[in-house]
């Protein structure tokens, strides 16, 4: 006795068929749940809000002339991009031509040298007992922040 040999368009409608069969069966997708934000994460999240924060005020008083400003505004724009590398889903800030930073949502308090320094001596402070629950490498980050940000509230100058 001879065997059949099937045509090669029967081994393709039946191959199709059965694919369509298995994937019918199957559960249906669901949507990759999302799972909540590590403790890291969230704190993440904080330090670009409060970033974005910061680079505000330093925008509204470089908008008023306080060109002395900028290389103190730029160093937390750098701290924010480096955040925002760590974390998905963040909209970036943005500084228009002007070197202003876009305005945000959220009124801006009224921006002075004593409130910047003080701002940056709080945050410098806080940056320390932030580091006990991070990861090795986001901890040297956060303290490479927090030494800069004492240094700011050291190097801001008196009067503009």
């Amino acid at each position: 006795m001879r065997p059949r040999h099937l045509s090669r368009r029967v081994l393709l409608a039946g191959g199709a068929a059965a694919l369509t069969a298995c994937s019918a069966s199957g559960p249906p997708p669901q949507p990759p749940s999302e799972d909540p934000d590590s403790p890291e994460t969230l704190l993440l999240k904080e330090l670009i809000a409060e970033k974005e924060r910061t680079i505000a005020l330093y925008s509204s008083l470089i908008a008023g002339g306080a060109q002395k400003l900028v290389p103190f505004r730029d160093r937390h724009q750098a701290h924010l991009n480096e955040l925002r590398k760590h974390v998905k889903a963040t909209a970036p800030t943005r500084l228009s031509a002007s070197g202003s930073a876009t305005p945000s949502a959220t009124a801006t308090p009224k921006a002075s040298l004593s409130r910047l320094r003080d701002l940056e001596r709080k945050a410098a402070a806080l940056r320390a007992r932030q580091l006990a629950s991070l990861s090795p490498g986001m901890a040297q980050l956060i303290a490479s922040i927090g030494a800069c940000e004492a240094a700011h509230a050291v190097a801001l100058p008196r009067s503009l």
